[in-house]
């Protein structure tokens, strides 16, 4: 069964249809990219499958062993939070807190998860750094090793190389590349569709209505993928 299964599924914002008929799914272990104009639906696209939005109609369907608040999410980034006064490993760990349940603390067995995570993107030497000190990429491997602490079955993924320079965002994919490799199935909305269809498996593109969702490999020959690579995108 699909981890995720999206059936005629139709999206609104402020009361307005942005998108309908979506129909896609992701299994374990897929690279799903998700590409299209601004104002396609992405962005509500990810509030609904974090189960902050309902579906305008059509429904999303969660494999039996998947529950939103297991979906490890990095979100993109304000200024706000760049500018956030607390330690990587207090950021890392804040990632556990929905396996809290009912204690206030977090215990030996969610600290030595973020150590694990934190060894596993390169970042336990900076783990008492303080996180608004650190570069874009650095700050970006802090945020998805506080995701792995939620899950250890998918991530997701919006825009996550915005404001990053070449070089770390290139070292990013190749990190969420790794991350894939391993066992981890990812969602990813995305602007860049160069790296989109480098590193994806599966694409789906937005827009009133979906245009694609398939293989990579098709998309790249279909006349939609054509058009997008070709530069007429926003």
């Amino acid at each position: 069964m699909a981890l995720i299964k999206s059936k005629n599924l139709s999206l609104a914002y402020d009361g307005v249809l942005i998108a309908s008929g979506l129909d896609f799914e992701v299994n374990k272990g897929d690279y799903l990219c998700v590409v299209g104009e601004n104002g396609s639906g992405k962005s509500t696209l990810v509030k609904a499958l974090l189960g902050l939005k309902n579906p305008n109609g059509g429904e999303l369907i969660f494999s039996d062993g998947l529950e939103k608040k297991e979906i490890g999410y990095l979100p993109q980034q304000t200024g706000v939070q760049k500018d956030f006064p607390a330690s990587v490993y207090e950021v890392v760990v804040s990632g556990c807190i929905n396996k809290l349940g009912k204690k206030p603390f977090f215990g030996s067995a969610h600290r030595l998860l973020a150590e694990k995570n934190m060894k596993r993107l390169g970042i336990e030497d900076i783990k008492k750094r303080c996180y608004r000190e650190l570069s874009g990429g650095q700050q970006q491997r802090v945020l998805l090793a506080r995701a792995l602490c939620a899950t250890g079955e998918l991530l997701l993924l919006d825009e996550p190389t915005a404001g990053l320079d070449p070089k770390a965002t290139q070292d990013f994919y190749e990190l969420i590349q790794a991350l894939n490799r391993d066992g981890i199935t990812i969602i990813m909305v995305s602007h860049d569709i160069n790296s989109a269809i480098n590193y994806s498996s599966h694409i789906l593109h937005m827009s009133h209505k979906p245009l694609f969702f398939g293989k990579t490999e098709d998309y790249v020959k279909s006349p939609i993928g054509r058009a997008f690579i070709g530069g007429e995108e926003e």
